[in-house]
């Protein structure tokens, strides 16, 4: 229902642009200051395209690939698949006063979600109000998401199987900044709706947290009348890079209905370390994020639903040519590599003290191509070794994955 709502609206935008004076289009400048700008200005920090002197402003971005992966020797065949279409609108109602969306198709417009919809006041720079669906700020890749960002055609796996991707919740926050020469210090702090049971009542028949996004509701009401608190502290040098320390907690269960008493209150809590830093001598770029879950799961669960879980991702991008290449007069061609890995169940079988797998590792060496900032083409070769909560031999996995994401 929602898909067939939004395609009148899409068309009706695509009318009106087909009437607006082509002169009258600008670009709105982004903040490509990377010696001020902080990983949470990656919400604010993208092009945008303005209609006159009109306050508001429009923008996304696409990302379309192609894959050819095989499971232990076994493939099944060419795929191709645009995995989201993204479209931004902002507004400035007021110089203290502005408001973002974030709408996102996936799979075609099978999935329709909005990721973003807030309204900020700012009543200093280090106090400012939030208020809307916002995206909590666990570690960093969560809010500094978009694809043409990314040199890699795949989003970290630990921040998409193990931590939800694009988590967000309807609530209030706030959030500021304060400059001192080099320096640079950044919070953030919300109360949200949170998760629910659904962490370790899935098809997965493990605990995953990402189980929580397909419950719309939480954008109506929450699950059991218990806050979400996520909260971010995070420092940047000029010639060292950030470095960002975050938390996230709260009860997840249902645990009370109606004055009955269903269960024990029981929690959640995620704290994620993320740094991002450009070695200067080389242009080298390294960005990586690890973050660690605790889950009170009841004991009448069996051992598969892990109570701990952990992984992360570091990025290596390494410029290696720079300037007018392919007709383009400031294009970037890199080599780059992913490492990553996740462990879903932490911890050993009680009856025999051995350890419970689940894990899974990868190496994803690449190749980009920038024609301009905005627009990335990226060749990647993914090859990964998972292995089941018994510690059979892992299933290999490897493939060869093809992409273009942009910005428009």
């Amino acid at each position: 229902m929602k898909k067939y709502l939004f395609l009148p609206v899409f068309l009706f935008a695509l009318v009106a642009n087909a009437q607006i004076d082509s002169t009258l289009l600008k670009r709105v400048p982004v903040d490509t200051s990377y010696t001020r700008a902080m990983n949470m200005d990656a919400v604010y920090n993208r092009p945008f395209l303005q209609i006159g002197n009109l306050p508001a402003s429009i923008g996304g971005y696409v990302e379309a690939d192609y894959q050819y992966m095989g499971q232990d020797g076994i493939t099944e065949g060419h795929s191709f698949r645009i995995p989201r279409f993204t479209l931004f609108v902002a507004s400035s109602i007021h110089r203290k006063i502005k408001f973002l969306s974030e709408i996102e198709l996936e799979e075609g417009g099978k999935q329709i979600s909005i990721e973003f919809a807030a309204l900020d006041l700012t009543f200093h720079p280090l106090l400012n109000l939030r208020g809307g669906v916002v995206m909590n700020p666990i570690g960093a890749f969560n809010q500094n998401h978009d694809g043409p960002k990314w040199e890699f055609v795949d989003r970290p796996i630990a921040m998409t199987e193990m931590l939800p991707a694009t988590w967000s919740n309807v609530g209030f926050g706030l959030y500021g900044k304060y400059y001192s020469k080099a320096w640079a210090f950044g919070y953030e702090a919300y109360l949200t709706n949170g998760f629910d049971n659904s962490i370790i009542s899935n098809n997965q028949n493990k605990t995953f947290l990402p189980a929580a996004k397909e419950n719309a509701l939480r954008f109506e009401e929450s699950s059991n009348g218990q806050p979400l608190f996520t909260g971010k502290i995070a420092v940047r040098n000029n010639k060292v890079g950030e470095i960002g320390l975050s938390y996230m907690g709260g009860i997840y269960n249902r645990f009370e209905e109606d004055g009955l008493v269903l269960d024990a209150k029981r929690r959640l809590d995620v704290l994620a370390v993320d740094f991002n830093t450009t070695i200067s001598a080389t242009k080298t770029y390294l960005v990586g994020e690890w973050a660690w879950v605790l889950v009170d799961v009841p004991e009448t669960y069996s051992q598969q639903y892990g109570e701990r879980q952990k992984g992360g991702f570091v990025d290596i991008v390494q410029p290696i040519l720079r300037g007018k290449l392919a007709g383009f007069d400031k294009a970037v061609f890199s080599l780059a590599c992913r490492l990553e890995y996740v462990d879903w169940n932490g911890g050993s079988f009680e009856e025999t003290g051995g350890n419970i797998s689940d894990d899974l590792w990868a190496v994803v060496p690449a190749i980009s191509f920038r024609p301009v900032s905005q627009t990335v083409i990226r060749l990647n070769y993914r090859y990964m070794q998972q292995q089941d909560i018994l510690g059979n031999p892992p299933a290999k996995i490897g493939g060869v994955q093809f992409g273009l994401s942009s910005y428009f």
